[in-house]
């Protein structure tokens, strides 16, 4: 084996293990927020959230987008979609599950989970 062969297979080495570390963490990552997802979207409550956190979280996503779009096509490009994604689902979520009913109660729109809601038949919850 030629002393240029053994250069070149180091530097693939070099070259695939940065992207080999992008795609183990982008699935940790992912695995690691999966669960929350899926227990906001079952059960709705978001009240643990915090809108400012939630806003500025995709404030930086979509600034950060500027950055990671300049990169090469690879793992940070999943990793930065799914972390799009799951904050922008979050705080539409927050939005529609838990600051819009909110303003509805404080509103006298109606009272906690179904009380004052009118029914199928147009009468009113007790």
């Amino acid at each position: 084996m030629s002393r240029r062969h053994v250069t070149a297979n180091l530097d693939d080495m070099y070259v695939a293990l940065p992207v080999l570390a992008g795609i183990v963490s982008t699935a940790i990552f992912a695995s690691s927020t999966l669960p929350m997802l899926n227990k906001a979207w079952r059960t709705r409550e978001l009240g643990s959230y915090s809108l400012g956190n939630l806003a500025l979280a995709n404030v930086g996503n979509a600034v950060y987008s500027v950055y990671v779009l300049s990169l090469a096509p690879g793992p940070v490009w999943v990793l930065h979609a799914f972390n799009l994604s799951s904050t922008a689902f979050m705080l539409l979520w927050f939005v529609r599950f838990e600051l819009l009913p909110r303003r509805r109660r404080e509103s006298g729109g109606y009272g906690p989970r179904g009380v004052g809601q009118v029914d199928s038949l147009g009468g009113r919850r007790q």
